[in-house]
């Protein structure tokens, strides 16, 4: 396979200080020591959005659905409380493949499938026939998978899967990571991984690793869904006894790790907002204001404080907001906003710029598409160092930045603002989403750094 000249010369760009043993603990200081990434997930794509091609989409292959889409007259993009239609997909990906620049990889951070996926085939098919539902979602993906591969050219899509990777939508069950192996395989990583080595841990649960020809990185691709959800310990297990093998692994072979994950850990800040009291206060302790079971998390943090240094970026997404959780000191954890509105935040995606010496992210830009102006395009919303005037790796910038957050009201209107990338709604008509007051603003202020549930309610409590 015939590679671009840009991922060649980033790759090797990427790899000289690694070589060399001249990496610098300091960020770089010139635009010639940094490379661009693009990093967009949850599009959850609606292909129900105009029923009357419902039918000719059952019966044509996936490669056809683009000339059916473009046959419908709803042209216009996805509103807030909706998720992705065909062109918000498009509109999205454009922007996207125009931001690519000189970037060596897109991330993908999971959720392809829309929202009450099986239930809406199921009427429109007239019958719960779970094959034929399962065989348009296949379709689905596939159809996705290629729109995303048309948008990325020949550089490798990395991705983690998300809980609407699904037929259910709620965990990737084994039929479905057997059934769409391939397409993830050859639409998104471009011949980057070992085929077998993929095949096997994809299908058993489906995460994999993948170490790009010409660099000491090493991208790891988790699956964190089924650590939301009681009763998969021996598959949690499973994976997270291979998540350190691989970073002992890189730890051992001199490599620089990028975690990709769907659900993230810490604290579930909007179905805490839903519980508190109307003084904001947290009363009821649950799992269901965490994340990931309780001893999931445990032994992730564990294992990541085994390998400090080692993991140069995290990145997951799920909550579709733009926010970031402190994992550990060492350890710091982005969260991608999303493709669809669906959650009441306008879709946006992220461009980082990271270091060539360090592989570790130095700043970000928030790429969105404001779905109350016109015309409809994504366009440059903010810049991370420029907007909270930080400078320095982004690690030690948002570190620095969280306390501020509670004592510089400037800063705090900033990060509210942003949260749901740029649509500032004072209610919750057309979204699962509780938006931002002053009295829920703890919960989402704590969620930021209190990774254990007591730890957080204690926060909010006593904010």
């Amino acid at each position: 396979m015939i590679k671009s000249c840009r991922w060649i010369f980033l790759l090797v760009l990427m790899n000289i200080c690694l070589i060399s043993g001249g990496c610098s603990d300091n960020p770089p200081t010139t635009a010639t020591s940094n490379f661009p990434v693009v990093v967009f997930s949850d599009v959850h794509f609606n292909p129900y959005y105009d029923t009357s091609l419902f039918q000719q989409l059952v019966l044509a292959d996936a490669s056809q659905w683009g000339a059916i889409f473009q046959t419908s007259k709803l042209t216009a993009p996805s509103v807030w409380g909706k998720d992705t239609n065909y062109p918000s997909l498009v509109l999205a990906l454009s922007g996207i493949k125009q931001n690519l620049g000189a970037s060596p990889f897109l991330i993908y951070t999971g959720d392809i499938l829309g929202h009450n996926f099986p239930k809406t085939f199921f009427t429109l098919y007239g019958s719960e026939d779970v094959a034929a539902m399962e065989a348009f979602a296949d379709k689905t993906v596939a159809f996705v998978a290629g729109q995303i591969r048309a948008a990325a050219g020949n550089i490798p899509v990395m991705f983690a899967l998300g809980n609407s990777d699904s037929y259910v939508g709620v965990l990737p069950e084994n039929s479905f990571l057997s059934k769409n192996a391939e397409i993830f395989y050859t639409k998104f990583l471009n011949a980057t991984v070992d085929h077998q080595e993929f095949i096997t841990t994809f299908k058993s649960g489906g995460y994999y690793s993948a170490e790009p020809t010409g660099t000491n990185l090493m991208v790891i691709g988790l699956n964190t869904v089924p650590f939301a959800y009681p009763g998969n310990e021996t598959a949690v297990n499973a994976e997270l006894a291979w998540f350190d093998s691989k970073l002992a692994a890189a730890k051992a072979g001199g490599k620089k790790v990028w975690l990709l994950m769907h659900i993230p850990p810490g604290a579930d800040i909007n179905a805490a907002a839903v519980s508190a009291d109307s003084n904001g206060h947290i009363t009821t302790i649950s799992p269901m204001l965490m994340m990931w079971q309780s001893a999931h998390q445990t032994s992730f943090i564990q294992i990541l404080s085994k390998y400090q240094g080692v993991i140069a970026m995290t990145l997951a997404a799920h909550t579709h907001m733009d926010e970031y959780r402190i994992m550990s000191p060492d350890n710091l954890l982005e969260i991608t906003p999303s493709i669809t509105p669906v959650f009441g935040n306008n879709p946006a995606y992220k461009l980082y710029a990271l270091s060539s010496l360090t592989l570790e992210p130095v700043d970000y830009s928030v790429i969105n598409y404001d779905l109350a102006a016109t015309p409809a395009q994504f366009n440059s919303y903010y810049i991370f160092s420029a907007t909270y005037s930080m400078q320095g790796s982004l690690k030690s910038s948002l570190a620095q930045l969280t306390p501020l957050l509670v004592t510089d009201s400037q800063k705090q209107v900033l990060y509210r603002d942003h949260y749901f990338s740029g649509h500032n709604y004072t209610n919750a008509t057309g979204s699962l989403n509780l938006p931002i007051t002053n009295t829920n603003w703890p919960i989402f202020w704590c969620g930021v750094a209190k990774m254990e549930q007591q730890d957080f309610i204690n926060c909010v409590n006593s904010y």
